[in-house]
């Protein structure tokens, strides 16, 4: 079953002095594009962390973030209380006419008021929050095996569809050939010579052969067909997939050059614009 790159998870967790988020985006890239933001805290385990989201997510423009809320009523930042009465020392023998709220607001503007202590990682909390990331990764695999089904159903309508189209395309062959017979019978006969009917066959055969589809839808429909076991099978990835739609392309301009016939030639286009859907959304596959 395929997946695609596009998807969402998210996951939270309360603490007893705080509130983790976890949110996991992920849009289609050509290789594995990890942004990882996270509170400075936590940034010791970024690398950890890494690894075991290329693991599991393998490719698409990854966006993954822990939001940390504190909920306690305690707080790290704390005022420096000498440095703060050093200021208003200092400030009253510069502005001695000044009272103490004036000399308190100068103050608490300077450098240096505030200090946050430094916040070590409890290893019982980052268990705790290990779990919820893996909450995440599990919600947005889901997303992508959602979206996956999606586009499974989208490309078997288009592969019908072309297929369809195909089948279309040769039960005109015959009425080409024969429209082609016709014209240069008529081409002779305006000519008023003598033919030699054998060399006139001859060369008819060689004409035709020229323009003959069969290798084309031959090989288009192995194509086609092989681009639905690849999806039904469990190595189904976009690169294989894109492959076979290079494949698919080639043999459906070849008969597009071959064709001459207006009929033929619209049902080629059309097939052109349905292997294009098919391409974009091969992009969106993991």
């Amino acid at each position: 079953m395929i997946q695609s790159m596009t998807g969402f998870g998210k996951a939270t967790l309360q603490l007893p002095n705080k509130k983790i988020t976890v949110e996991i985006k992920s849009l289609n890239s050509k290789g594995l594009d990890l942004n990882v933001r996270m509170p400075s805290v936590y940034r010791e385990m970024e690398l950890g962390l890494r690894n075991q989201l290329s693991t599991v997510l393998e490719r698409g423009k990854i966006d993954f973030s822990i939001f940390m809320e504190n909920t306690a009523e305690q707080t790290s930042t704390k005022v420096n209380v000498p440095i703060v009465k050093a200021y208003i020392s200092q400030l009253r023998e510069v502005y001695a006419e000044a009272d103490e709220t004036e000399l308190m607001k100068m103050a608490v503007r300077m450098p240096d008021v505030l200090k946050t202590e430094r916040e070590e990682i409890d290893e019982n909390d980052w268990s705790e929050i290990q779990v919820v990331i893996e909450e995440g990764i599990k919600n947005i695999k889901a997303f992508r095996i959602s979206e996956g089904v999606a586009l499974e159903k989208e490309f078997l309508h288009r592969i019908a569809n072309i297929m369809t189209m195909m089948n279309e395309t040769v039960a005109l062959d015959s009425e080409r050939i024969q429209t082609v017979k016709t014209r240069l019978r008529t081409a002779i006969d305006e000519l008023e010579v003598n033919v030699d009917e054998n060399r006139f066959e001859q060369e008819l055969i060689f004409y035709l052969e020229k323009y003959d589809i069969t290798e084309e839808k031959v090989r288009l429909e192995n194509h086609l067909n092989y681009f639905i076991e690849t999806l039904a099978g469990s190595e189904a990835n976009g690169r294989k997939l894109g492959f076979i739609t290079q494949e698919m392309g080639r043999e459906i301009n070849t008969m597009g050059s071959k064709s001459n016939h207006a009929q033929m030639q619209k049902l080629v286009v059309q097939m052109k614009d349905e292997l294009e859907k098919i391409k974009e959304q091969v992009l969106n596959v993991l």
